[in-house]
Order: C-alpha cells, then sequence, then structure tokens
C-alpha cells in the first residue's frame, strides 16, 4: 500500500468514527466528549427544526432533549467517507431510539435517517464542521421528551 493510500484509509476510518463518537456521547450523556467530535464553530441544522451555530449551542440543544429522556440507543451503519485534502464529506444512516423516563417511561420514540457532515482536519485532528440530520421516518411520540 503507499502512503497517500494509507494515509487515505486512515482518514476515512478517522472521519467515519466522529460519527460513531457522536452515537456514543450521546447515549453515555457524555456531553463533554463531543469537544473532540465537533468543530468549535459548528453549524448544524436538525431535520430544519433546528438550525443552530456554535458547539456549545448545539450540545444545550441536544441536551434539552436527552437529559429528561430515559435510555438511548443511536444506531449507525453504512459509512460513506470521501476525503478531499484537508476536507472529508461523510454519509451515515441512523436508526435513532428513545425511551421515556419518570412518568413517561412508557412512551417510545424512533426515526430513521440520516446524518450528514462536513470535517475538516484541524491541529488536534479531525472535527465536525457541518452537521445535518435528515430524517426520513418517524414511530412513537415526541412527547417522551419532557418540557421540549
Amino acid at each position: 500500500m503507499t502512503a497517500d493510500r494509507a494515509r487515505d484509509a486512515e482518514d476515512r476510518y478517522a472521519v467515519a468514527d466522529l460519527a460513531n463518537a457522536y452515537a456514543d456521547a450521546l447515549d453515555r450523556r457524555a456531553w463533554d466528549t463531543l469537544d473532540d467530535v465537533f468543530a468549535a464553530d459548528l453549524t448544524a441544522d436538525y431535520n430544519g427544526e433546528y438550525v443552530l451555530t456554535g458547539r456549545d449551542t448545539v450540545v444545550a440543544m441536544i441536551r434539552s432533549y436527552l437529559d429528561p429522556c430515559g435510555p438511548t440507543q443511536h444506531l449507525l451503519g453504512n459509512h460513506r467517507v470521501t476525503v478531499d485534502g484537508d476536507r472529508a464529506q461523510l454519509t451515515v444512516k441512523m436508526r435513532v431510539h428513545h425511551i421515556g423516563a419518570g412518568d413517561r417511561a412508557a412512551l417510545t420514540y424512533e426515526c430513521f435517517g440520516w446524518y450528514h457532515a462536513e470535517a475538516v482536519r484541524t491541529a488536534d485532528g479531525w472535527r465536525i464542521a457541518v452537521w445535518r440530520q435528515e430524517v426520513t421516518a418517524e414511530l412513537g411520540t415526541r412527547e417522551l421528551f419532557v418540557g421540549v
């Protein structure tokens, strides 16, 4: 394998792993680890419902949904990554299951679709600069998200 092909493979793996780290951070409620996933000046679009700028703003919005929620499972598959120098495009299928908490523990909400990302190489490694969630189907009820 040539050095260029090896670097391309390493870059593709690193970019795909950003999505995995995102899903893991949300399910574990490990909010600080998102500093290693998202660029500080992140732009995010959550299915057109929220279009936000800034990592801290995006994490606060995510927390407003998940902190009062019960267990979640963000499943990802079919990662597609293209790298062009210090920029990369990522598309990954997602299926996300949420279970309510407290008096809403019997409620569930599930969504299916895609995450799309633009990543940039930084001095600290790859970071997602643009994040977009595209929901293509929903099951259950959003009523389990208390106060949102």
